[in-house]
């Protein structure tokens, strides 16, 4: 490769994104991304190689276990959605029976520890997504497509609504008294999808596999809402209400003690900072 010429701030974004690439799931890519960062070590000024060593030293990154893909399995499927080009491949599902098919690509998405494939599949002329770790696809790829537009506004709405909602066996959506900007930072990745509607409420599409998985999340969010159906869940809502005004009743001398904010211990004793002073 030629030179490159980065700035400071440039040096530092691709030794952490090196870094932090190291314990990805893709194939191979740990050992190769160690290779260039090792390299690049090499070439940077001593000021910013004492700065990058010190934030390396403080770097930890706690990986869970998730299935790797092959690089080559990436490309392959990057190019075909860059070039308009259908994908044959075979795909082993969930339940662990495989199918062979012909899908026009739209997107990669990582999610969490997982990589999708989101686009048309020809044969049941619908979107589908696609776990990567479980196609092996066919080549040459097949003959070009004009791309058709996404639903949901997107390749990761479309997922993330995928993944959360439409494949559970339990489905509501629910008010939540709050704007969606308000209560995005409530939901965690994979929960529900968010729709905004005003400044004072918003929708929160869920899935789960039973009311009560269903009844937890909502309540989870620590935030008013409404509901209405399906009647299952209310009836679990109203099976934790009971249960969390039952235990009230039977230990009504329970405290919940709250360090306050900004204290330190000294001598058995909680001292606020402010009030030190």
């Amino acid at each position: 490769m030629p030179p490159l010429l980065l700035d400071d701030e440039e040096a530092v974004a691709v030794v952490v994104g090196l870094r932090t690439t190291s314990g990805g799931t893709v194939t191979g890519i740990e050992d190769a991304s160690l290779r260039a960062l090792a390299k690049l070590e090499q070439v940077l000024p001593s000021r910013l190689r004492h700065r990058l060593t010190t934030l390396q030293q403080s770097m930890v990154r706690v990986a869970a276990e998730a299935p790797r893909v092959a690089p080559e399995i990436l490309l392959t499927i990057a190019e075909a959605c860059r070039r308009h080009e259908r994908l044959r491949f075979d795909y082993t599902d969930h339940a662990g029976v495989t199918s062979r098919r012909d899908v026009e690509p739209d997107s990669l998405v990582n999610v969490s520890r997982h990589w999708y494939l989101v686009g048309w599949d020809v044969d049941r002329a619908d979107w589908r997504s696609f776990r990567i770790d479980r196609l092996e696809p066919r080549v040459p790829t097949g003959p070009r497509f004009i791309p058709r537009p996404l639903p949901d506004g997107g390749a990761a709405t479309y997922l993330s609504r995928r993944l959360s909602v439409a494949s559970w066996p339990w489905r509501t959506v629910i008010t939540l008294h709050g704007s969606a900007t308000e209560v995005a930072d409530r939901v965690w990745p994979g929960m529900g999808v968010l729709e905004a509607v005003d400044d004072v409420s918003c929708l929160l599409h869920l899935g789960a596999d039973s009311p009560a998985s269903l009844a937890w999340m909502i309540t989870a969010l620590d935030i008013g809402f409404t509901v209405t159906d399906p009647p299952e869940l209310v009836t679990a809502l109203r099976t934790v209400s009971e249960r969390c005004r039952d235990a009230i009743v039977d230990a009504p001398d329970a405290v919940l003690h709250r360090v306050p904010p900004r204290c330190q211990r000294r001598g058995g004793e909680s001292v606020s900072r402010t009030a030190r002073g």
